[in-house]
Order: C-alpha cells, then sequence, then structure tokens
C-alpha cells in the first residue's frame, strides 16, 4: 500500500507530495537513471530537452515494465535538467506531469545541473517504485 502525504502545514506542492510511505513487506525498486538514448545507444532529441524528456519517461516505463512496476506505482523521483533557466526546468517538469508519472503524485525534486553523464545529454531521471504482488517478473 503506498499513502502519499501532503504536510498541511508546509507550502502545498503543485502536483507532488511531500512524502511517500510505503507499508513494510512492499517490494521496492530502485531504478538507474534513466536517460535520452535509443536502444542502439544513440542520443534521442540533440539539443531539445522537451525531446530528451520524452525518451526518458519512455526508457523509464520500460525500466518499470521489466520489474513489473508502472509510472503510476512511482514513489520517488530527481529529474534533472542540464539548463540554469527555470524555463526549461518547467517544460520538462510539463513533460513528467503529462506522463502520468506525477499521478498520485509522487514525490519528486526537481534539478539544473551543469552536465550529465552523456555528450549532449540534457536531461535524465531517477526513481524509486513499489513493485507490486501481481508484478512481479
Amino acid at each position: 500500500m503506498i499513502q502519499r502525504v501532503t504536510v498541511p502545514g508546509l507550502f502545498p506542492p503543485p502536483v507532488y507530495s511531500h512524502a511517500s510511505v510505503v507499508e513494510a513487506g512492499t517490494r521496492l525498486a530502485f531504478l538507474a537513471g534513466s536517460v535520452p538514448l535509443d536502444a542502439e545507444g544513440k542520443l534521442v532529441g540533440e539539443g531539445d530537452p522537451v525531446r530528451q524528456a520524452e525518451q526518458v519517461i519512455a526508457n523509464l516505463t520500460e525500466q518499470l515494465r521489466a520489474v513489473g512496476s508502472g509510472l503510476e506505482q512511482v514513489l520517488s523521483t530527481d529529474v534533472y535538467v542540464v539548463s540554469t533557466e527555470t524555463a526549461a526546468l518547467s517544460a520538462v517538469w510539463d513533460v513528467v506531469e503529462a506522463s502520468g508519472l506525477s499521478t498520485g503524485p509522487h514525490s519528486s525534486t526537481l534539478l539544473g545541473v551543469s552536465c550529465l553523464g552523456y555528450p549532449g545529454q540534457l536531461v535524465e531521471i531517477t526513481a524509486t517504485a513499489a513493485v507490486p504482488d501481481t508484478g512481479r517478473p
């Protein structure tokens, strides 16, 4: 069981929760950062953080499916965007929100960073998700 908590005494977050609580005994998946590479290892959306975010979400969806989970079971994410501009961060967050990943809503941190691991990479998302008993791979 997942309990999403928004703390009444804190500023209400727009589309995420302050915390997620998982009942003891629930299986958890800790996913490596999802990156904007296709199956052949080629960068998707060079120079375009929105297109890269879409590829990252698609890859994250596949990671989750492989462990028997899904976007709706994500508890927490860290969203990294190579930018110092809040508009770029907001554009990437719009992709996250449209994907259904923020359904719940989950706990998340959105960060502007100076660089990521692959040449030309602008977006990466790490995630922790619950794996339902029915979702055992």
